[in-house]
Order: C-alpha cells, then structure tokens, then sequence
C-alpha cells in the first residue's frame, strides 16, 4: 500500500522475528486519523530495515505535518545506523512506545547499533513485520506509522530533517479508537512517553476539554 503517489512501490523485507499475525489489540487506523496518533508531542521508536539489517532508536523530534495525505517529520541524525537504513531502503517507522517501554527507550536511543549491534536484544526490544509493512514493527507501543520517504535532499543533509508519507498506520484500540486517543479510559501503562532530558520522561495526564 502506498498512497495516493503513482508509481511507488514497497520493497519486501523477511520478517524478524516470524510474527505472522498482528499482536493483540494492534488494529489499523484510517489514514485521515493517522496524524492524531502524533499529534500531542509523544517520543517515538524509529525502526528501519535494509539489505538484511534491522534498527530501532530514539527520537524526540517527530511531528505531523500534513494531513491528505498524511505526512510526518522526524529528525535522524547522520552518525546513526538508522540514517543509512532509511536512506538505502526510503522507508522507516514511527513506532510508539507506551509507560512499559520507557527503561527500553531510553537504552536504544543511548545505545548505537554502530558500536553495540545487539542493543535490540540488549534491551529487550522485539519486532513483528505485518503484510502491509515495510519494516519491522516494535512490540508493546501503542501506534506504528509505516512512512514512506518523500525525498527533500536540502533538509535532510542540512538538518537531518526527514519528511515521510504514511501508506499505513496501526494502534492498540484499548488506548486508540475511533480516531481519538481514550488515555482516561486506559490502563496507565498505555499511557505515551514524552520526553525531557537526562533520561527524564512526562507520562501523558488527564484529558481537558474546552467546547468552542
């Protein structure tokens, strides 16, 4: 699946961990809602694959950017692993990651799988690959966008900055339903991580409505 976008086409990657099936509750969200699933500022895992390799890191700096069809951005710096994933295959994830993961965020996005190949192991991080899906998917979130690059050579080279269509989008329909996030309804382990410094994350709070 690949959007609106003639001629683009989706490589296909082994799975890596031999998932058949979508994990519980992973449901598919309309791409018109795609958006909302990023749009409160939460951290997100970015997973690539190319050539028979796999990654997942950090990031803090991802946001929606339009919305038909939808767009994101997310910031990959240069010195990472994922950078040259994304760049060899032009796709990535945005994977993200509830209360659970926080101690697994924080290590792979400390960790390069330059220097540290098993940092997915290392920290605990398992991956499933859908049929709709590029590239592996993270385990325990609670959203995954699957993106495809749209190709901005300036931004990316000068700020690292990557703009991606998403072609498809999942979340946990205990957290995520009807194109809204139900965080006052959930367990608080469902709730999503944002990000501070020094290892330090806000969990989302309390929802407030203002009628217009």
């Amino acid at each position: 699946m690949c959007g609106p976008h003639a001629g683009c086409h989706r490589p296909t990657f082994a799975r890596v961990d031999g998932m058949p099936t979508l994990p519980a509750f992973c449901t598919p969200t309309p791409l018109d809602k795609a958006y909302r699933l990023l749009n409160h500022g939460p951290t997100v895992l970015v997973s690539s694959a190319h050539a028979g390799s796999h990654n997942v890191m950090a990031a803090a700096w991802s946001m929606p950017l339009d919305f038909n069809p939808t767009k994101v951005t997310v910031v990959i710096d240069k010195a990472t692993r994922t950078r040259a994933l994304v760049e060899g295959s032009g796709w990535f994830a945005l994977n993200i990651p509830a209360r659970a993961l926080a101690r697994a965020t924080v290590g792979v996005g400390s960790d390069s799988a330059l220097t540290t190949p098993d940092k997915l192991q290392r920290h605990g991080i398992r991956t499933f690959t859908p049929p709709e899906s590029a590239v592996p998917l993270v385990e325990g979130c609670v959203g995954w966008l699957l993106c495809k690059v749209l190709p901005e050579p300036h931004n990316q080279q000068a700020y690292d900055l990557f703009i991606g269509e998403v072609v498809h989008a999942w979340a946990d329909s205990r957290v995520f339903s009807n194109g809204h996030w139900q965080f006052d309804q959930a367990p608080d382990a469902l709730r999503t991580l944002h990000y501070v410094a020094g290892g330090q994350f806000f969990v989302i709070g309390e929802s407030l409505k203002v009628e217009g």
